[in-house]
């Protein structure tokens, strides 16, 4: 395996393509604009996906599936969510095949579908037509529904995990009987989207709302995460939309409250999906390939016979294997007797395994073990005895070091600027990185600075005081400061 992949220095975008690639997590596919998720690449999404599973249910969310396809009437009910998705929608028109007296098949003219149906571009629309039927009484609320499913969005420009044709995700949609409720249920899935994405995958977030410019079409409000990798630019991991009550008017969903009267119930939507592996690459990983914290490595521990397996090796592996998994710890031994030491250290690397453990001839005479760091490129010797604690305790000193580095990073790269003239500035660098700046508040200012910079809002965030000043654009007054990037 070819360890040489492109600089991020060179070329940060081929760079990321060259992980993505070398270290074995996806491929492009032969549909354009979609990606084959390869082993590695999937173990990875099943890690996060199980952890945020846990942590959904851990907060009285429950599990569904609903169709895939969606009759295009239903997006014309809510006139906001249609238009926001409208130019990515893939229509199935046919539903059938017939052969072709040239060769091969064509679609049968005669198998025209009466109304169209839409690829899920997400399931708002489908769901809230079933709940019409599900909730009628203020029993039957809160309704906290969440769905595992693949959704299709048809990009013209992709990138395997960030920006894909099709893509897998998570969506949760739920109802409520107050205002109040649903606030709280959005306020509340956006802090476990941060709580996920700083202790499980070490990356540092923000934490705002979203001006209106930049909502989810058809909320009301939309909370988000935001996060900063490593040439400069943001990414949105995560968000969680307040809908008010749009999607139970435009589908009629009403309940009787305790006073048996009749109410439209308040609802939510919240998704992450793949692209937070795209997220993680581009926190950690470095010239040597992917890195991975290790609470979301498949396998957290590697340990590679110098130069090959052998009996005395393989028995004293068994032993550590069994001492690490008693650790909780996920362990393989590379019994590959065909490739040198050399070779597969580069290979686990590239792989961003977090740890590597070396035994030798001479280790064993010595009762020790190599113990190799991917993070930082450490290695230690360690006595055999006692490995095990050890390793586990590596493991978390790797996942604190790798989320202060990220937090580091960005803090450096983040600038309070108060002009125009020092934005543009700010964005000219090699690595621009988060801009706080005053707004004042229109969609015009927003929508020009856009236009001008290609930086847009990210979002007001939440956790930082009022301040008073003045638009760097206009000299208009401001309430607060906003926070700029360009973004993915």
């Amino acid at each position: 395996m070819a360890k040489e992949i492109t600089a991020r220095s060179e070329d940060y975008s081929q760079w990321y393509i060259d992980i993505v690639k070398k270290a074995g997590l996806a491929d492009n596919s032969a549909v354009r604009g979609c990606m084959v998720i390869k082993p590695h690449g999937f173990a990875i999404w099943e890690k996060m996906r199980d952890q945020l599973d846990a942590m959904f249910k851990e907060s009285g969310h429950v599990n569904a599936y609903f169709p895939l396809f969606i009759p295009k009437s239903f997006l014309s009910r809510e006139a906001e969510h249609v238009e926001g998705f409208a130019k990515e929608c893939a229509v199935i028109t046919h539903h059938r095949l017939m052969n072709d007296p040239n060769g091969g098949v064509v679609v049968d003219p005669e198998a025209k579908l009466e109304e169209e149906l839409i690829v899920r571009p997400t399931s708002e629309t489908i769901i809230w037509n079933t709940y019409r039927d599900w909730i009628n009484s203020y029993r039957d609320l809160p309704l906290l529904i969440n769905q595992w499913a693949n959704v299709v969005r048809w990009e013209l420009r992709t990138r395997l995990f960030l920006r894909t044709a099709e893509f897998l995700w998570q969506e949760g949609h739920t109802a409520h009987a107050t205002r109040e409720e649903a606030i709280e249920e959005a306020e509340r899935m956006q802090q476990i989207y941060a709580d996920f994405a700083e202790e499980w995958m070490a990356m540092p977030v923000i934490k705002g709302v979203k001006t209106p410019q930049e909502r989810f079409a058809g909320a009301l409000e939309t909370y988000t995460i935001e996060a900063l990798m490593q040439d400069g630019k943001a990414l949105q991991a995560g968000t969680s939309h307040f809908l008010g009550q749009n999607f139970a008017k435009a589908f009629d969903v009403r309940f009787l409250n305790e006073h048996n009267q009749e109410e439209f119930v308040w609802a939510t939507s919240w998704g992450v999906s793949t692209r937070l592996v795209g997220g993680l690459i581009m926190t950690h990983s470095d010239d040597d390939g992917l890195i991975i914290p290790p609470r979301l490595a498949p396998t957290q521990v590697v340990i590679v016979p110098i130069p090959k397996p052998s009996p005395e090796i393989g028995a004293v592996a068994d032993r550590l294997m069994a001492e690490l998994r008693a650790e909780g710890v996920s362990v393989q031994y590379d019994r590959d007797d065909k490739k040198r030491p050399g070779f597969k250290f580069a290979e686990h690397e590239m792989r961003g395994i977090p740890v590597r453990l070396g035994i030798g001839k001479r280790d064993l005479e010595k009762g020790q073990v190599e113990v190799a760091r991917r993070d930082t490129k450490e290695k230690t010797f360690q006595p055999l005895e006692g490995v095990g604690p050890f390793v586990k305790q590596l493991l978390a000193d790797i996942q604190a070091k790798l989320y202060q580095r990220a937090q580091a990073f960005r803090e450096a790269h983040t600038t309070r600027v108060d002009s125009y003239e020092d934005f543009k500035a700010v964005l000219e660098q090699d690595i621009p990185g988060f801009i706080s700046a005053h707004w004042d508040g229109t969609d015009e200012t927003e929508l020009r600075i856009k236009e001008e910079t290609k930086a847009t809002i990210r979002c007001i965030p939440q956790d930082e005081e009022a301040e008073a000043g003045v638009d760097m654009l206009t000299g208009k007054p401001s309430a607060r400061r906003v926070l700029y990037a360009k973004a993915y």
